[in-house]
């Protein structure tokens, strides 16, 4: 698999990164890595094209400078790119997400992830709010639902808290096998992953469904969500920011979900709706 990488100098970085990646993603962008000076964006050779920046929006900005460059890579000049950058971070004081060759620590919860070319490390702002609702619900006896797993990481928290039933799903091949390179490596084998997208859910129900994704597949999906959901089942939607909030509060309101509560970190927004 060959991936072209986009080296990006943004000044001044903040938000104009969050909002550069938001957009990267809706055009097929799969993975980010946050440099001192900018950003690296990944995406797949197949789904590249020499137009593929023109209509981002962001770049455009009149009071944000933006320079880049792309080239291709091959896959596996990748583990040197994101060990370069991958730093472990904490959720609270009960989690910790790290990779393989950083030390382990005396915490609840130690999540080994080795993020590759997957989204979803914990670095993020919405991967690191989903965690945080995750910790502070109860998943004892669950069936769990991560739909866009990514590296996995919300799946594998969800089975350590006690789920007993949990799918992750993503489009991606790469997240696929990533997802079950990183469930092995934390001991959570009977996780079951699929490669897909919301036609995977035809017939199946779960207590509890975790989509970080973005707006518009959420938009898209929602509906689809509520139909899987058991009655007094919990949905958790992030991967958007606090504008579009009353959007993604009013397609779940239309489909028989209750807002509940939000968490909010840098204008990302990570949302609890119930059945």
């Amino acid at each position: 698999m060959i991936y072209i990488e986009y080296s990006f100098t943004i000044e001044p970085p903040q938000p104009a990164t969050d909002i550069l990646i938001a957009e990267l993603g809706e055009v097929g962008f799969e993975s980010f890595v946050e440099t001192e000076t900018g950003l690296l964006a990944y995406i797949q050779e197949r789904d590249w094209k020499e137009t593929i920046l023109n209509n981002i929006s962001i770049l455009d900005h009149p009071d944000i400078d933006f320079a880049w460059s792309h080239t291709k890579i091959q896959q596996q000049n990748w583990n040197a790119e994101w060990e370069k950058n991958f730093r472990p971070i904490k959720v609270g004081s009960r989690c910790m997400v790290r990779a393989p060759f950083h030390p382990t620590e005396d915490i609840e919860y130690d999540i080994v992830i080795e993020p590759k070319m997957s989204f979803g490390t914990g670095h993020h702002e919405t991967t690191h709010m989903m965690l945080q609702h995750i910790l502070d619900t109860d998943f004892a006896g669950k069936s769990v639902l991560d739909m866009g797993c990514g590296t996995g990481v919300l799946a594998i928290l969800a089975k350590m808290k006690g789920a007993t039933s949990v799918h992750a799903i993503d489009v991606d091949e790469w997240c696929f096998l990533n997802t079950q390179e990183n469930i092995e490596r934390n001991g959570c084998n009977d996780i079951v992953v699929a490669i897909g997208d919301k036609k995977v859910l035809a017939g199946k129900n779960y207590d509890v469904i975790l989509a970080n994704i973005n707006r518009n597949i959420l938009l898209e999906d929602i509906p689809t969500y509520a139909q899987s959901l058991n009655p007094g089942g919990i949905l958790f939607l992030s991967g958007f920011y606090l504008e579009d909030l009353d959007a993604i509060s009013s397609k779940c309101a239309t489909c028989g979900l209750e807002y509940e509560k939000k968490l909010e970190k840098n204008n990302w927004v990570s949302a609890k709706y119930v059945n």
